[in-house]
């Protein structure tokens, strides 16, 4: 009888060990982007009433030191509109949709 090699055992893991995130940089990032997502909800709850007439369902990203804010039909339009007027990175917006209750998709 013919035997057959033995193969290796493949070692599932991670394809850069080197580049994890430490846990406490990660509850940076979230607190972080809470914030930023309490301010503009404060801005998208006084603004809302007014546009939610004309603009149902679209999609509005708002800036939350200027409060001001893009509104487009399309999540990717609105997005392209933000990179267009705000082309530095440091800027960050959050986007909500303008319906009654501001979310962008299902759950």
């Amino acid at each position: 009888m013919t035997s057959f090699p033995q193969k290796n055992q493949l070692r599932r893991g991670r394809i850069f060990p080197e580049k994890i995130i430490p846990p406490a940089e990660l509850a940076r990032r979230r607190t972080k982007r809470n914030q930023l997502n309490q301010r503009c909800r404060v801005i998208f709850e006084r603004i809302r009433p007014e546009l939610i007439e004309q603009y149902y369902n679209w999609f509005i990203a708002i800036e939350p030191n200027s409060e001001d804010y893009l509104i487009d039909p399309k999540l990717e339009g609105v997005i392209a509109k933000g990179q267009e007027r705000y082309l530095s990175n440091d800027v960050k917006l959050a986007i909500f949709r303008l319906n009654e209750t501001g979310a962008c998709g299902r759950i």
